[in-house]
């Protein structure tokens, strides 16, 4: 396993990070505690969640993952080895019974943190993250912006001078957003800055073979502002294993949860089939070759990995040991330019 720190701190952290949207809905609390054995028994000690979790998001099992985390940290004693990461869910998409007002205040964030500190079974969170933006932008699957959302008014400074007094009380440790944009980490960044407040170190956005648009404008801001890349869905829902070109799985999330079509357009299938077709030529799974190409970018500090199985769990921190060599990073490069980011 290769270790690094998150951004701008001495938090050690595994490259990999175990990804948990699953427990509580594709799998029990014993799936949950067998999947962590093993992630950790690896060497990977930063796991991330949330407080809607699990996917997809219903009031029944709202906060079933965070719990499963929370009754085997109990259980192994291993709460001081790990990096615990979790989100506080934002407005906007429909999930009022998760807290009301579902927002940005100061209410509504002590409420958050004092529910997931309770759920798992902590003193501290190490990594503490907004979900998504309060203000309507272009996210989830939208290309582009026509209007910006003149309803939300700018609130950088308020969030963050919370975030601070968490941080003083020793609930948070370090912050960071998610699927967020290039203006919305800059103004974070800004204030911060202006106002010696907490500095946000991590962005939790997509980014795979099929979604590659943190490269344009956010990846820069990373690099050069050393805040990390925390990649999620590097396999696209599954859709990038492959096992989706015959027709999708129904026993799989994208069976399951039909209403998640992000990564299952027409021009998704065209691109994954010459991948699949470019991995095999190479002698990989399109598995390894995905996981890889992510694991394998400057400004990606940790990607996270998620799994129904053991057997698929298994399969892809293995996929962590392949390097690609140039010439398939090229060549990879090439598909991209037939089929850019049909995943947004």
């Amino acid at each position: 396993m290769n270790y690094t720190t998150l951004p701008n701190t001495n938090i050690k952290i595994s490259k990999v990070c175990l990804g948990t949207m699953t427990f509580g809905e594709q799998n029990t609390e014993s799936d949950a505690h067998a999947q962590l054995d093993y992630a950790i028994a690896n060497g990977i000690n930063f796991i991330d969640t949330a407080e809607m979790y699990p996917i997809a998001a219903r009031q029944a099992t709202l906060g079933l993952t965070e719990k499963y985390i929370g009754s085997w940290l109990k259980q192994s004693g291993k709460r001081e080895e790990l990096v615990i990461a979790t989100k506080i869910a934002g407005p906007n998409r429909g999930m009022e019974y998760i807290r009301k007002p579902l927002d940005f205040s100061k209410k509504s964030i002590h409420e958050a943190v004092n529910n997931s500190l309770k759920n798992l079974q902590t003193d501290y969170i190490d990594l503490y993250q907004m979900h998504w933006p309060e203000r309507v932008m272009n996210m989830f699957g939208q290309r582009g912006i026509s209007k910006i959302d003149e309803q939300w008014q700018d609130n950088f400074f308020e969030v963050l001078t919370v975030y601070d007094g968490l941080i003083k009380e020793g609930k948070i440790k370090h912050i960071g957003v998610s699927n967020e944009n290039a203006y919305g980490v800059m103004k974070f960044l800004s204030e911060s800055e202006k106002h010696q407040l907490p500095r946000i170190v991590t962005i939790q956005n997509p980014y795979s073979l099929l979604n590659r648009l943190y490269e344009v404008g956010l990846s820069e801001i990373g690099l050069r502002e050393n805040v990390g890349l925390l990649a999620y869905s590097p396999l696209a829902f599954s859709f990038l294993t492959g096992k989706h070109l015959n027709g999708i799985q129904p026993t799989s999330r994208l069976g399951l949860f039909p209403q998640f079509t992000r990564y299952s357009s027409a021009n998704c299938h065209k691109a994954t089939t010459l991948y699949q077709e470019l991995a095999q030529a190479h002698g990989l799974t399109l598995t390894q070759m995905a996981l890889a190409f992510v694991h394998q970018q400057s400004f990606v500090t940790a990607t996270i990995i998620g799994a129904t199985t053991m057997a698929q769990l298994r399969e892809n921190i293995a996929a962590f040991d392949v390097v690609l060599s140039p010439e398939l990073m090229a060549e990879i490069n090439k598909i991209q330019a037939l089929y850019p980011d049909p995943a947004p």
